[in-house]
């Protein structure tokens, strides 16, 4: 089959039905590479413009799959199976979870595909509107509910009433069985939990005789401190905004909550406050004194921690999931990285309390799944608490479940002193629209950061956002506009 421009049916249509026909006559295979763009355009002799369109439209219906800086690959999970194949069909993100499931199921065949976690959300969604949707799948916490009251995911009483009573509801962390449930059911399991905090560089602030911060007050001290060494690294980033995506409404909301602020309240939305507003004035402050740089806005979610691990940076707001990264790129052991680095909760501001945020990765099984059943052995098998404990000690990530901590920690001790940090810590906005309400948190900060809107503005204007969004009543506060800078 070749393209004709003469033909009166669009270039794009010519494209993508030749390229549907060489994947079902197998000219490419399960999770197979197809050409780049430049390649495409190069063999058939068209503009970008069309290959655009038909490797676009054949991402939108899931026949490919398209990862940033890797190319553009088969989808393993588009071909139907045979009625023969008992095969398990599982969509993953980058981390150690495809290992985990191998390692505990090696009887049990599996089809695993992974995905950047950055289109982890439009993968699994499309996935289900085309009836493709996997047995099983790992994805954020915070979608959870968002899937449930869609009806995507198999509320997992149905699967296996009695593990789900007497073991995930005895043996796992609280905070990580209450944000998997929805409409008193259970419809996710954690996997590693990750807390929200402050990195730092020890030497830097050792050399300067200076404590990690403790208050908001702590950190514009040592930040003026370090700022005193000229050609020296910044003293503090953080991912400031809609670029750092998640993580930078992960890091805000500790931001918010460790100054007596939140998202959502029992009544409404509680965001347009005065702790709010001088949340917002405080980090903004943080640029205007020079300690922390303007173009936080425009880093991606991991850029403030590879600044930290290059000695660029000194202090970093991130995850307690980025030890392991820290240590690789300090080329150091994951057992001695407290040597080098800390981690600690955010510093409380003037109304509030140190504080951190929760974050995990769940399994969840969806209602198309071909095989239910055999989805929740594996489950069960990869959460179970020799094999969480070991990826623990591995990763530095948080073990969900008790008996899993108490394996780890004597080995890493890192592991035992963020798990300590859950019992501060907070949830996300528990609402199944959190994915949208997590964009207008991203623009907020960014909004502030760059001048665009004073803080005041800025948190009035996300919370009739977030209103339009979740329908819920917006709590105003008369104090929310600040006389001089947060401190």
């Amino acid at each position: 089959m070749a393209i004709d421009p003469d033909q009166p049916i669009p270039l794009y249509v010519q494209l993508k039905t030749l390229l549907l026909e060489e994947i079902l006559g197998g000219h490419y295979g399960r999770g197979e590479r197809l050409p780049t763009e430049h390649e495409l355009c190069a063999r058939y002799r068209i503009s970008r413009t069309p290959v655009s369109r038909a490797l676009t439209e054949l991402a939108d219906e899931g026949v490919i799959l398209r990862q940033r800086r890797l190319g553009t690959f088969v989808n393993p999970h588009w071909l139907r199976r045979r009625p023969d194949q008992a095969e398990l069909r599982v969509v993953l993100t980058e981390g150690p979870w495809e290992q985990v499931i191998r390692d505990t199921s090696p009887e049990t065949p599996v089809n695993i595909v992974t995905v950047p976690r950055s289109s982890l959300h439009q993968t699994l969604t499309h996935a289900v509107a085309e009836g493709q949707a996997p047995d099983l799948a790992v994805f954020d916490s915070v979608w959870a509910r968002e899937f449930a009251a869609a009806g995507f995911l198999y509320p997992l009483e149905e699967l296996d009433e009695d593990w789900v009573r007497s073991e995930h509801a005895i043996d796992f962390l609280e905070p990580l069985v209450s944000v998997n449930q929805y409409g008193g059911r259970t419809f996710g399991v954690a996997t590693f939990a990750s807390a929200a905090g402050l990195w730092y560089r020890r030497r830097e602030l050792e050399a300067l005789g200076l404590d990690p911060p403790i208050t908001w007050s702590d950190l514009r001290t040592v930040a003026r401190a370090l700022a005193g060494t000229r050609g020296g690294p910044q003293p503090i980033v953080l991912p400031g905004g809609s670029k750092g995506g998640e993580t930078t409404a992960y890091c805000l909301i500790g931001l918010l909550a460790s100054n007596g602020a939140h998202v959502l309240g029992p009544d409404g939305i509680a965001l347009d406050s005065r702790a709010t507003a001088q949340t917002l004035r405080f980090l903004r402050s943080l640029i205007d004194d020079g300690v922390m740089s303007a173009e936080v806005v425009s880093y991606e979610w991991d850029r403030p921690v590879r600044l930290l691990a290059d000695g660029h940076a000194v202090m970093s707001f991130g995850g307690s999931y980025e030890a392991r990264p820290l240590a690789e790129a300090l080329g150091v052991p994951l057992e001695e990285l407290g040597e080098h680095v800390g981690f600690i909760p955010i510093p409380a501001g003037p109304q509030g309390a140190q504080a951190s945020v929760i974050g995990a990765m769940i399994y969840g099984i969806f209602r198309q799944a071909a095989n239910p059943q055999l989805a929740m052995r594996v489950l069960k098998s990869s959460v179970a608490a020799g094999p969480l404990a070991r990826v623990s000690r591995a990763t530095g990530r948080i073990p969900s479940r008790r008996s899993a901590v108490a394996l780890a920690a004597p080995h890493l001790p890192f592991v035992a002193e963020t798990a300590a940090m859950l019992d501060r810590a907070v949830n996300r906005p528990a609402t199944p629209l959190y994915p949208r309400v997590s964009v207008q948190l991203q623009a907020m900060l960014e909004a502030v950061l760059t001048g665009r809107l004073s803080p005041a503005a800025a948190a009035r204007r996300t919370a009739e956002m977030i209103g339009a969004i979740t329908g819920q009543p917006i709590l105003h506060d008369v104090g929310a506009t600040l006389v001089g800078p947060a401190r």
